[in-house]
């Protein structure tokens, strides 16, 4: 038996229903309780695996409410499981704030490794992975979504996103306008599902690939942008950012006489740099 008034943190298939592991079917079976985003949601998955353990709903708009609750019934001796719509939960995911009180009110919390959409993609995309920022979801408002993806002008490791639908082609089409048209990208759409797909290429011809088919903007995706390649000349990555965003305002020549202006750099070098950008 399962130790009593233990939250595990259970993750869940992002799409094969034979991803799920022996440890998490017996967990959901022996706790009490299932805290899930969408109940309905869940109770199929609990269907497919007879599993008729109670499910109750926690998602971002009754956490704070529900938490309390269920630390009431934690701390009465219950066994709950949480888990999200699909993959591992609070991985973009609802349930911070429930497993924080739970950590303060010192109740045992117990992971459960299983599966994560960006961890999938990201081992099987051929991009560096000896280091990697995730990102989640980018914001919806433009601006916002700007200064996020300008902050990767020089960021040197791989970068995961979460995206939507309906968003990608936009979120593409701002990438390009941040980090150029040959920044390399690799998409990944439908993760363990039959119609998983990776397309790798520069940003430009990921726009094309999802823009030449309708079905290619359909499903559930992740982003993954390369790093920068590291500079090879003496130029720091902080006068090379100057550079990069002056150049989106001003001709190369002004951009490259300001930027060495302020850096104490050659034009010439520059102005060469943003040539070869």
């Amino acid at each position: 038996m399962i130790e009593s008034g233990t939250l595990f943190i259970v993750a869940t298939p992002i799409g094969n229903l034979g991803d799920i592991t022996h440890r998490a079917l017996r967990t959901l079976k022996e706790v009490d309780l299932v805290a899930a985003e969408d109940t309905r949601h869940s109770q199929k998955l609990l269907q497919h695996y007879s599993i008729s353990t109670r499910l109750i709903s926690l998602h971002d708009h009754n956490e704070t409410q529900r938490s309390k609750q269920l630390i009431e019934k934690l701390n009465q001796g219950e066994r709950i499981a949480l888990i999200s719509d699909a993959g591992t939960p609070l991985i973009s995911d609802p349930g911070y704030g429930f497993v924080n009180q739970c950590r303060l009110a010192g109740i045992n919390v117990v992971p459960l490794p299983g599966p994560c959409a960006a961890i999938t993609a990201l081992c099987a995309a051929g991009l560096a992975t000896d280091k990697f920022k995730f990102e989640g979801f980018l914001p919806v408002k433009t601006m916002a979504k700007q200064q996020t993806l300008q902050k990767l002008l020089t960021e040197t490791m791989t970068t995961v996103f979460y995206e939507s639908p309906r968003r990608v082609v936009d979120t593409i089409k701002q990438t390009i306008a941040e980090l150029g048209p040959q920044r390399e990208m690799v998409i990944a759409k439908e993760l363990t599902k039959t119609f998983e797909t990776f397309y790798s290429g520069t940003a430009e011809a990921c726009l094309d690939w999802l823009e030449a088919d309708v079905n290619h903007q359909r499903g559930e995706f992740v982003l993954m942008v390369a790093g920068e390649k590291p500079s090879q000349t003496d130029v720091s990555s902080e006068a090379l950012n100057l550079l990069k965003l002056l150049m989106n305002e001003l001709p190369l020549k002004k951009a490259a006489a300001v930027t060495a202006e302020q850096y104490g750099l050659k034009k010439n070098k520059l102005y060469q740099l943003g040539l070869d950008l």
